[in-house]
């Protein structure tokens, strides 16, 4: 089946929505990160649990990053399917954290696959609901315990 440029272009800005996701995280930009969910969105990430409403995925994604020094989230391997108004989507993640002087090492490092559902709003696609599955971790998992 033959798609159209709209289809594209659709897919290009969930992709970018994608990316903003990620660099919101590693840049701590909590605004930023705000544009990219509905204000009902849910969110499951791995063992933290089911996160209902905006407001409760920042407060975990800010327990859960705070931590570091810095992080680096790379996400490739974009799968997008676009029905009208909503879409689906996956992709690969690779996370790096870090945190200076940490007995153990310094670097935790995650790799994953995020499945959203997305919907079209006015301001834009935004994430109803985003699904975080952690395949592998390399590194110090004490990094994450404190």
């Amino acid at each position: 089946m033959k798609k159209s440029m709209e289809y594209f272009m659709e897919r290009q800005e969930i992709c970018d929505l994608l990316n903003k996701y990620c660099r919101a995280l590693d840049n701590r930009d909590w605004a930023s990160l705000a544009s990219c969910f509905t204000p009902n969105a849910v969110a499951i990430y791995a063992e933290l649990g089911i996160q209902q409403g905006y407001p409760a995925i920042e407060a975990t994604c800010r327990k859960a990053l705070e931590r570091f020094d810095s992080s680096q989230h790379l996400i490739a391997n974009y799968d997008i399917e676009i029905s009208g108004d909503t879409a689906t989507a996956s992709c690969y993640l690779h996370a790096q954290h870090t945190k200076a002087g940490k007995k153990g090492g310094e670097n935790l490092t995650l790799g994953g696959t995020y499945y959203d559902d997305l919907v079209r709003t006015p301001q834009g696609w935004r994430i109803r609901q985003r699904n975080l599955r952690i395949l592998w971790q390399e590194g110090n998992p004490e990094l994450i315990a404190d």
